[in-house]
């Protein structure tokens, strides 16, 4: 990728300089590739400023904090296939960047039982600051990471995104091994499925244990709305909580992502609408 696209992207943020941190990572891929994947709940991370929050340390290392498996997971396909992608450097307890500016949980006072001290109550002034420092910088990171495999190529890259969800929500045990989240274009979300449930082994869900339409949320952001295709991937916990489950579904889902990114229709902008308005 040309760093050259993503000067302005890069430059240090005048209100994280003072702690080094980086609120996103983007690794780098072969240019012609055609496909980019996202991490928006990689990390558990917090600048130093912000402490704990509040919380325990215990609450760092629960799905509250961040997508178990998923950070391992997207860089060892990115560095399988060649394909860039752009990974959260924060803790969603900080600001959730898989949330429109105007969601009412862009950031979470209580969480899974969890109260955040230090979310609650905030003023818009350090509202503000979460979105200029961390949210936003994310998003013009994967803004241009897409843009950059456009002009290289000449066509619309497609979007995976990756994420983890837990093998039990409020005492009910959820069956599916990993789920497709979708809004209303199809193109990438049908191969997706299919390829997955051709494995008997897997229990596989369409916008389980999720609804995809979230407007405003990253596939909404980059994918719908710009009429790119699209798909956001869901995987158990329990099965990535691991170095063996993590290359298990490495290898499982490297063939799956070049199969999709073969099919030349993917790489068309087509605006379908949105199951959201």
């Amino acid at each position: 990728m040309e760093q050259s696209a993503l000067r302005g992207v890069l430059q240090p943020n005048p209100d994280t300089a003072m702690t080094d941190f980086q609120p996103f990572e983007i690794i780098p891929g072969d240019p012609r590739q055609t496909m980019v994947l996202l991490a928006d709940h990689a990390m558990n991370r917090l600048p130093a400023e912000y402490g704990d929050l509040g919380l325990p340390a215990s609450a760092f290392d629960r799905h509250i904090a961040y997508d178990i498996g998923v950070e391992q997971l997207t860089r060892r396909l990115a560095h399988r296939l060649g394909m860039p992608a752009v990974l959260s450097c924060f803790s969603r307890l900080l600001i959730d960047p898989n949330r429109g500016e105007d969601d009412p949980t862009l950031i979470m006072k209580l969480s899974d039982g969890a109260v955040i001290p230090a979310n609650h109550p905030l003023g818009d002034a350090e509202r503000q600051h979460r979105l200029d420092a961390f949210h936003r910088p994310y998003h013009a990171a994967v803004a241009a990471t897409i843009e950059d495999s456009t002009r290289t190529t000449g066509r619309a890259p497609v979007v995976i995104s990756i994420h983890s969800f837990t093998p039990i929500w409020k005492g009910a045990a959820r069956p599916w091994h990993a789920a497709v989240l979708w809004d209303k274009d199809p193109r990438a979300v049908a191969p997706f499925l299919d390829a997955l449930r051709a494995d008997p082994a897997l229990v596989v869900g369409d916008n389980e244990p999720y609804e995809g339409a979230l407007e405003g949320d990253t596939i909404y952001r980059h994918g719908t709305s710009a009429g790119r295709a699209h798909a956001l991937l869901e995987i158990r916990q329990d099965l990535i909580g691991d170095d063996a489950g993590i290359e298990a579904w490495v290898d499982r889902l490297a063939p799956i992502l070049e199969g999709i990114n073969a099919l030349a229709d993917l790489h068309e902008v087509r605006h379908y609408g949105s199951l959201v308005d």
